[in-house]
């Protein structure tokens, strides 16, 4: 009966070597898919520990001075067998843990992003727009929005199709989105309409923010490139600003939405690729009146 036993030892540290080399695969996947940094190195620092770990279990099966002659000779083997089962199920749940979470957050993004211009949805901005105004409200930080508008969208449309109407959407939403502070949120209202939204942020500084956006997007040449037949297009494209701020008689999101909204159709209606401001007040009208570029 004890002749098995030296095969039975020998077979359990050999077994638990090869899981623990099993192992390295799901942590290498992990290890791939993350980008440079602390993390990254942790995970490549246990592929090293698992790789130390098999040589070890190879130097005790070879060299080992147990002979396995009786059955408590088997304990350590068994510890071992019994770890690298443990290394291998948690690494498997690892890369299967992380897999789901990928998936979810891959979900919840297609929720709340539009699709076409990959930035937040209307879905995403109502409700990060009630949150940012309760927690102004609460905390007595000021708030204030843009809504943007691409002037004379609908000629875009007409004269060059629904396709070069849609390429201008998404390079002007990412001009945008490369162009605003990382505090602020950036959303499709509608249609060729944007919202920004400026936690912690007076009205007098949204409007020198709300020109330089203008500014930008005025100077900027927007390159299409060739299709089949067809030489590059350039267009020249401007935006109308409307801006608006938490006030003593404004509370809340719908009532901050109007504001931006009626300031917003003062620009259009004095000419368009401008930014009005709803309902100055003396002190923000002087800051703004000095800042305004010559």
């Amino acid at each position: 009966m004890y002749d098995i036993l030296p095969v039975l030892g020998s077979g359990l540290v050999i077994s638990g070597a090869l899981l623990l080399a099993i192992a390295i695969a799901p942590v290498w996947k992990i290890f791939r898919q993350l980008p440079a940094g602390g993390l990254r190195y942790s995970w490549g620092f246990l592929i090293l520990l698992i790789l130390i770990f098999i040589a070890g279990y190879i130097v005790y099966a070879k060299f080992s001075s147990v002979q396995f002659t009786q059955p408590l000779d088997l304990v350590v083997p068994i510890i071992f067998f019994g770890g690298a089962i443990f290394v291998f199920v948690v690494c498997s749940l690892s890369l299967r843990t992380t897999r789901d979470i990928m998936q979810n957050y891959a979900l919840k993004q297609e929720n709340i992003t539009d699709s076409l211009m990959e930035i937040f949805n209307r879905r995403y901005l109502d409700r990060r727009l009630n949150d940012e105004t309760e927690r102004a409200i609460n905390y007595s930080h000021p708030l204030s929005i843009f809504l943007i508008d691409i002037d004379h969208f609908k000629q875009i449309n007409d004269s060059y199709g629904h396709q070069i109407g849609d390429q201008v959407l998404k390079y002007i939403a990412q001009l945008l989105k490369r162009s605003i502070r990382e505090s602020d949120v950036l959303a499709r209202y509608g249609g060729e309409e944007f919202v920004v939204i400026l936690p912690r942020t007076q009205v007098s500084t949204s409007y020198q923010l709300a020109e330089r956006l203008r500014h930008l997007v005025a100077d900027y040449v927007l390159t299409l490139p060739k299709e089949a037949d067809k030489d590059s297009l350039s267009l020249a494209v401007t935006v109308s600003v409307g801006v608006a701020g938490l006030t003593p008689d404004c509370k809340n999101s719908h009532c901050l939405i109007e504001k931006a909204d009626k300031a917003l159709y003062q620009a259009k209606q004095s000419g368009r690729n401008r930014v009005v401001m709803s309902e100055l007040n003396n002190i923000d009208r002087n800051l703004i009146e000095a800042h305004k570029p010559e």
